[in-house]
């Protein structure tokens, strides 16, 4: 399967790319933890079926020193013991803010109370922000049909000094 267009060989998507590379910054400098962000980015991803995104944010926690047993158990959260409260409540906000068709309930009170028990208000947006802008990475890549398996771990991180 190949790529079918590049977005950001255009002026349109050039600029939107930047931008919307220009959002996460305020993300990458939250308090809410890199591994945490990861996690759900790449939960999120395997959700969509995006697989560069899931090639992306699987090998980021890799290199970031995350071990194999909790990027493989990442798509088994609530089966596994691998994860803090803090990790499966996030885990927990970002499937159901991805599910919004399949579960037609949108985030439960359950999972926001959840959340509410772990982070802050700058963590918290940190979070919703996180789920709203991987989704549409997401959707990008599916459209676009991006592949998985090229992605060189930590290149975005020069991007965020």
């Amino acid at each position: 399967m190949e790529p079918r267009f590049n977005l950001f060989g255009t002026e349109v998507g050039a600029e939107f790319g930047k931008r919307f590379g220009n959002a996460s910054l305020a993300l990458i400098r939250s308090t809410l933890p890199k591994a945490t962000q990861d996690l759900v980015m790449l939960r999120v991803s395997q959700i969509n079926g995006c697989g560069y995104c899931t090639d992306t944010h699987s090998k980021d926690l890799a290199h970031s020193g995350q071990s194999a047993t909790r990027i493989n158990l990442v798509a088994a959260w609530r089966e596994s013991a691998v994860f803090t409260d803090a990790e499966r409540a996030a885990l927990a906000l970002a499937e159901e803010g991805t599910r919004v068709a399949d579960a037609a309930r949108g985030v439960s009170d359950e999972t926001w109370a959840q959340v509410r028990e772990h982070y802050d208000d700058e963590q918290l947006a940190a979070l919703i922000a996180v789920v709203a802008q991987i989704n549409a990475a997401n959707r990008l890549g599916v459209i676009l049909r991006r592949q998985g398996g090229a992605y060189e771990p930590g290149a975005f991180d020069t991007a965020a000094g």
